[in-house]
């Protein structure tokens, strides 16, 4: 009986044992198989950000009209709560018309007058000469270089030479000794100054009053004079 104990016991501890080193081998076996995984990195959550939309703001452009020296109209810029609008109230520009000044008016004594017409007639009366000579280096030489200019310009030219009277003669102004021979000649050389008028201290417009058929007074201008130094010249 006590040896059957002794055996069971003995059988016993064996299971035991045999129980330990299998879970010590199974235990080792799960250690080496195990893999270290690496640590999950933190995830982080993604917010999609709302655009905002780009306004281009426009620079307000303010254009001034240019306007003439006579005209000046104050524009006065209020805040836009302060302003007041009236809808029936129009704003109306007038036209602006551009004409050349008159010429000024020299007022003269009568000293002045006296003196200046003696001096204008000895002018003229030495024109007429020259002209009726045919002396055209003198004829030029008593016009401005501005008037010459104008004489001899060939559009001036071809304008005398296309008028009735120079059609009909069959005469062409190619030069201005051409103008001087066939429309001064004929016409200036017994140039009668009857009135001046001044148009400044040193000039003057050359008058000559005639009479037509029909018994009326004509006032005609025969020269535009200035006076250079101590002589007169034709400037227009």
């Amino acid at each position: 009986m006590k040896m059957e104990y002794c055996n069971i016991m003995k059988s016993i501890k064996l299971s035991f044992l045999l129980i330990f080193i299998i879970l010590v081998i199974s235990c080792r076996s799960d250690a080496a198989v195990r893999v270290e995984e690496p640590p999950a990195e933190p995830v982080t959550a993604v917010v999609p950000v709302k655009e905002e939309p780009v306004v281009e703001v426009q620079p307000v452009i303010t254009e001034v009209a240019q306007l003439p020296v006579e005209e000046i109209i104050e524009v006065i810029v209020e805040p836009v709560e302060e302003a007041v609008v009236e809808a029936a109230e129009e704003i109306i520009i007038p036209a602006v018309v551009i004409t050349q000044p008159p010429e000024e008016v020299f007022v003269a004594s009568q000293e002045q007058y006296d003196t200046t017409m003696q001096e204008v007639r000895g002018f003229i009366d030495y024109l007429n000469r020259a002209i009726s000579n045919r002396n055209y280096g003198a004829w030029r030489a008593a016009l401005s270089d501005e008037h010459f200019a104008e004489i001899s310009s060939p559009e001036n030219l071809q304008m005398i030479s296309e008028l009735p009277a120079m059609r009909t003669r069959r005469i062409v102004l190619r030069t201005a000794e051409d103008y001087f021979i066939h429309v001064v000649v004929p016409s200036r050389a017994n140039s009668r100054v009857d009135d001046i008028e001044f148009f400044g201290r040193d000039r003057v417009k050359a008058f000559s009053i005639n009479t037509n058929r029909a018994g009326e007074t004509q006032r005609l201008v025969l020269y535009d004079l200035e006076r250079v130094g101590d002589s007169w010249i034709i400037i227009n």
